[in-house]
């Protein structure tokens, strides 16, 4: 299945009210290549795999989920998708501080991140020990400066606001001792896996962090950082990010933009249901997917005004696509008999929106996101989350209750509990 809705939509349409004063840059023609038989110059096939390609998935899941079986020694595999949704990943990384708090927390063999949820991925990927550098990332303090206006960026440029801040941003937490932390986990068969989309194909493309990692080099390290740059840079807002690629003898360019573009979320390795077939070493697996994100904006008058309308449209592209990710997340959990754990941003909590990067929207949302994991109040089901989508908004955040705090919800396991013995629903007792 293919998702064909672009959450940079809106600023593409204000773009084109001016097009007549742009001025586009030339590129090199993409050629007609395969997308399964190009890769970026120096590394193999192997690091990345292109969505729309079906077959892939089914050469890849062979090799890829016997390594994952074997590295959590005959226990479940545990799973964790971050999803996109800008300064709403304050509440995934406090949900995953919380978390570890709690003390529940387990070791996840598998990770997986879209846009924001890409830039937390290395950070729960490498465990509880990095929950300190997760917050300071994710609180507020050192994103307010992201949003710097490019002069005329808009007619003259690839976006409204300037790129180096937000590379500057992932250049400071990607650092050579997290990329040789994520190294090491690449012969204990752990997958950290992001996504990009490929504006130039219209694709989505999901990059194998911990292979780039393990390769190493200057090469390896430059690649890690633009892929998360890529992820992370929704079209009109940030600079596209460019990356060398070779196929068939040739070498050229593909321009890569938020993985959100095109899906909100994904689970790997049979990313979101590709697979014709279930993946049985997979059965009985726990997969937690943490959406930093709304599922439903409350109804408001909404201002005559670009901005108000630019934002507004945004929230509902989000929406829409976060809602048909969980769908296809829920089918395939109910296929493969997975233990499905959900946690999101409350409609009556008082958000402020992806593009609200402040401390002052940030903490607080940090905040409730530890406090609520620490209750044991963070995970519910998919169909408690839709049922919670029309909650009233509360003005005041201490007075919003936690995603779980009623409804069919899934309590925390100690990383020891089996889901049957800790009382978890899973989907197919729905």
């Amino acid at each position: 299945m293919t998702s064909s809705r672009f959450v940079g939509f809106p600023f593409i349409l204000m773009a084109t009210l001016f097009v007549t004063a742009c001025v586009a840059v030339s590129r090199e023609r993409v050629p007609s290549i395969a997308s399964d038989e190009v890769a970026p110059v120096g590394f193999p096939h192997s690091i990345r795999v292109v969505r729309d390609i079906p077959q892939t998935f089914e050469e890849r899941e062979a090799q890829i989920t016997p390594r994952v079986a074997a590295a959590t020694s005959g226990a479940p595999i545990n799973i964790l998708a971050l999803s996109g949704g800008g300064a709403g990943g304050a509440f995934g990384a406090g949900v995953l501080v919380g978390w570890s708090r709690a003390g529940t927390r387990p070791d996840f063999q598998i990770v997986t991140g879209v846009s924001s949820g890409a830039l937390i991925a290395p950070l729960a990927f490498l465990g509880s020990s990095w929950d300190g550098v997760l917050e300071e990332a994710f609180s507020g303090s050192e994103t307010e400066h992201l949003l710097q206006h490019r002069p005329l960026g808009a007619l003259l440029g690839s976006s409204l606001y300037r790129g180096k801040p937000l590379a500057a941003l992932v250049e400071h937490y990607a650092t050579d001792a997290l990329i040789r932390a994520v190294a090491a986990e690449a012969e204990k068969g752990r997958l950290l896996l992001v996504a990009t989309t490929n504006l130039d194909t219209e694709q989505t493309t999901i990059w194998n962090l911990t292979s780039i990692a393990a390769q190493g080099g200057e090469q390896g390290r430059k690649l890690f950082r633009d892929i998360l740059i890529a992820s992370a840079s929704i079209p009109g807002i940030f600079p596209p990010v460019l990356i060398r690629v070779e196929g068939s003898g040739r070498q050229f360019e593909e321009l890569h933009v938020d993985g959100e573009t095109t899906t909100s979320f994904f689970v790997g390795p049979e990313i979101t249901g590709f697979l014709p077939s279930a993946t049985t070493s997979l059965h009985g697996s726990n997969l937690y997917v943490i959406l930093n994100a709304q599922l439903g904006d409350a109804a408001e008058t909404t201002p005559i005004g670009t901005l108000a309308i630019v934002k507004r449209g945004i929230a509902a592209s989000m929406s829409s696509g976060t809602r048909t990710d969980l769908q296809i997340a829920y089918f395939l959990a109910r296929q493969n008999d997975l233990n499905l754990r959900v946690t999101d941003i409350p409609s009556a909590y008082p958000f402020r929106g992806a593009l609200e990067l402040s401390p002052s929207a940030m903490k607080p949302l940090f905040d409730y996101g530890v406090r609520c994991a620490i209750k044991g109040q963070a995970w519910k089901t998919p169909l408690a989350v839709e049922e919670a989508a029309e909650s009233i908004p509360s003005t005041q955040v201490d007075k919003v209750r936690c995603p779980a705090a009623s409804g069919r919800h899934a309590p925390n396991l100690q990383a020891t509990d089996a889901p049957e013995q800790a009382g978890v629903a899973t989907p197919a007792g729905h």
